[in-house]
């Protein structure tokens, strides 16, 4: 009786669609669209390991799949209520912004430039899954990669790798043969895609490898400058910046540095001609570092304790939740193969040579079976717990206390970029009709 009714049903529909399942891919004209699935099943399903409703806050999940091509909104049931595919693979970040539009980066398919976390595409992406706008950044000598914010006046940051030819390097005092690769920051406008603001990490550098060539210096005495022969990771990809966020109320950038194990701050007040110098901005340093922390090493600092090893998402805490002013770092801890989540103090930007220039760890959480070598973040929720994306795992939120409140396992060995957070109320959730 259920067959036949499920044909007819099928046969009927059919006139005016198709009969198919909600987990079927859905492309348009070739753009991204949305899948969505609203399930009215109040379980939790088996993807859930820990489930505490007394201690996990209500909302929702932004899962975003490590370089896949679907993300997806999950309530704390683990029921995706939203999907979206694309029709190409994110270059890692994605975000649900305000007006329930998606800004994300995306894959080109023939890159020259591949390490992990490339990019070279921007989108900003409509409700109904069309391109309201797209932004190419790549060529044989630079792409962008891993993430990007969209700062208050409406343009678009981002990270991009850019190439430094082998003679330059070493006419320059880098130890060693063969192109590197360093990072710039991007500032576009998106009404005009007019680039209207660079920095360059090649423009801060500091070497003691050869005192007849440029920018020798002793490093330790530097501490404003980059180490550009500090390869902790041995890769022409010298830096690796996979993380970035904007400080509004100081107007500067925050980025995670995975190779040198340091989060560095960067004036955004320059001029693009002054991010190029040592000199102005509202901190006067043009665009050397005006701060750092995680790894006193990475500049020759013998004082101050070094906290990561390899990191990920320098996210501010942000809009009067607890913790206001301070930062979430995923510390990946490849040294011992234990990862930690940590709660920085951000102090007064003052970096001094041989002094212990690191910040006050105020909250720290770690597992024993907490460990990604790679990706993965952190973000503070409304009622103080921390949402926490294991990259190789799945989702834990956990209280202030340490208490584990809600954890979730990726289906099929999914790994995870990173994971955003949202209430039901929130603008963003309103305008997609969740």
């Amino acid at each position: 009786m259920y067959n036949k009714f499920f044909i007819l049903a099928c046969s009927i529909f059919i006139l005016s669609t198709s009969c198919s399942s909600n987990d079927d891919p859905i492309i348009s004209s070739g753009n991204p669209v949305e899948n969505p699935e609203q399930p009215n099943d109040p379980e939790p399903t088996d993807n859930i390991v820990v489930y505490e409703p007394d201690l996990f806050e209500d909302s929702y999940v932004l899962a975003i799949e490590n370089g896949g091509t679907k993300s997806y909104i999950l309530n704390k049931e683990g029921h995706k209520v939203k999907q979206w595919n694309f029709n190409k693979n994110m270059g890692q970040d994605l975000e649900l912004l305000d007006n329930g539009q998606l800004l994300g980066m995306f894959k080109v398919d023939t890159p020259v430039i591949s390490f992990p976390g490339y990019g070279g595409i921007i989108r900003l992406i409509n409700p109904d899954g069309s391109i309201d706008w797209e932004f190419e950044y790549y060529s044989d000598n630079y792409i962008s990669h891993h993430d990007l914010d969209r700062l208050p006046n409406g343009n678009i940051l981002f990270i991009a790798w850019e190439r430094i030819e082998t003679e330059v390097a070493q006419q320059n005092g880098v130890d060693g043969g063969g192109n590197i690769f360093t990072e710039t920051l991007i500032e576009v406008n998106p009404e005009t895609d007019e680039i209207v603001w660079k920095w360059h990490s090649w423009d801060h550098i500091v070497q003691e490898f050869d005192n007849t060539l440029p920018n020798y210096g002793i490093v330790s005495d530097n501490p404003h400058l980059i180490n550009i022969n500090y390869n902790e990771a041995s890769t022409s990809n010298l830096m690796h910046f996979n993380g970035l966020d904007y400080d509004e109320e100081k107007d500067v950038i925050y980025v995670t540095v995975n190779y040198y194990s340091e989060v560095w701050v960067i004036d955004h007040s320059t001029t693009t001609a002054e991010a190029s110098e040592h000199v102005g901005g509202n901190y006067n340093r043009g665009g050397d570092l005006i701060y750092r922390f995680g790894n006193p090493t990475a500049y020759n600092n013998m004082e101050g304790e070094r906290i990561f090893y390899n990191c990920h998402f320098p996210n501010l805490i942000e809009g009067g939740i607890p913790g206001h002013g301070n930062m979430l770092v995923y510390n990946n801890g490849n040294n011992f193969s234990q990862s930690s989540v940590m709660e920085i103090e951000i102090p007064l930007f003052s970096l001094n040579p041989n002094f212990n220039n690191e910040p006050n760890v105020i909250w720290s959480f770690t597992d024993p079976s907490l460990y990604s070598p790679f990706i993965s973040g952190a973000v503070r929720l409304n009622n103080g717990n921390t949402l926490i994306c294991e990259g190789t795992y799945g989702f834990w939120e956990i209280t202030p206390n340490g208490d584990v409140a809600w954890k979730y396992e990726g289906a099929n060995q999914e790994s995870f970029w990173r994971c955003y957070n949202y209430l039901p109320n929130s603008d963003a959730i309103i305008n997609l009709g969740l």
